[in-house]
Parts: C-alpha cells; structure tokens; sequence
C-alpha cells in the first residue's frame, strides 16, 4: 500500500466519522461550533501521529499480554502534553473541550489506529496513516461542527452569516448533532458509492 494511500483514506473512503463511525462520543459532544470541532479534531490528529509513531516504533518490545495497555499509556501521555498546552496557551478552547479532551486516551480512532495499524507497520507509514486519519477526523469535526453552528446561530467561526434570530436552537443541541451528523453520512456514503 502506497504512503498516499495510506494518507488518503481517512479523508473520504475510511473516514472515522462517516464511514467507520468511531469517535462518535466527541463528534456529538464537543461540535456546537466550528472552533471547538477544529480544536478536538487537531488534538486527536497530534495524539494520534505521535502515538502511531511511538508504537511503531516500540511494537517488538511489548509483550502481547500488556500490549492494549502498553498502548493506553503511550496514547495518555500524548493527551496529557496536548491537555496541559491547550491549558496554558488556549484556556477558553480548554474550558469548551472539558472533559472531551482526558477522553482522547480512550477514543477508539487513536486506539484503534494504534492496534490494527501502527502495531504492523513500519513508522513512516504509521506516521502518515495517522495524519491520514486525523485529518480527516479533524475535517469531520470541523464541517459537523459549521454547520450547527450556521444553522443554530448564523455564524461560522464566530463571523455573522446571518441575525442570530433566525437561527434554530435545536442545531446546538443535541438532537441537532444526530441530524446533522446522519445527513453527512448520507452524503459520505453517496460520494464514496460514486
């Protein structure tokens, strides 16, 4: 399988979001607005390049009976430097986030990458399926989290599309999160089919 491969198929045909259904739990939770999908989804994009790298890199020295929590610990101390940067440098997209961020350890895109993928390859193709996967994650994120956010207040990343009055409050909440995120999913599926 080529790098580009490997790159390219978290964007459209194996996106965690759309097509894999993974994530779902920070996907609903955290994408009220274009800003906070963007913010989860590069966080998860680091954890998950850096611990696909460390895995790979470390995969013949852990035995196969500690090897999911081997995993574990090298997925929560990548969580825990983007967790205490986001701290420092961006307080109000760590207040937004909340717990949402501590949860990355146990999201089933990084761990699931780390176990079917970066456990078998080599660390230049762990790397680049992991940056695959998390921007394609991150772009998941980011388009759920725009369009709640234009249909439940008229902005986008905090610019006024249109008066705030016309906007559907369900959009924010989180019924509104189900139906945008079941009609994107329509819309995957039908490109992917193309």
């Amino acid at each position: 399988m080529s790098q580009l491969t490997n790159f390219t198929k978290g964007l459209l045909k194996e996106n965690p979001v759309f097509v894999l259904l993974l994530g779902l739990c920070p996907t609903l939770g955290v994408t009220t607005t274009a800003f906070n999908g963007l913010g989860m989804g590069l966080a998860t994009t680091f954890v998950l390049v850096m611990s696909n790298m460390v895995v790979s890199l470390v995969k013949s020295g852990i035995p196969d009976k500690v090897r999911i929590p081997a995993f574990i610990v090298i997925i929560a101390s990548f969580v825990t430097v983007v967790e205490l940067t986001m701290q420092a440098y961006l307080p109000s997209l760590f207040e937004s986030l909340g717990l949402f961020i501590p949860l990355i350890v146990v999201n089933c895109v990084v761990l699931g990458r780390a176990e079917a993928f970066a456990s078998k390859n080599n660390v230049g193709s762990s790397i680049i399926d992991g940056l695959g996967m998390g921007i394609g994650f991150s772009l998941a994120l980011t388009l759920l989290g725009a369009i709640r956010e234009f249909l439940g207040t008229g902005e986008v990343f905090g610019l006024q599309i249109f008066d705030s009055s016309y906007g559907m409050i369900v959009f924010i909440l989180n019924p509104g999160a189900f139906i945008v995120l079941g009609y994107l999913i329509l819309v995957v599926n039908r490109l992917n089919k193309a």
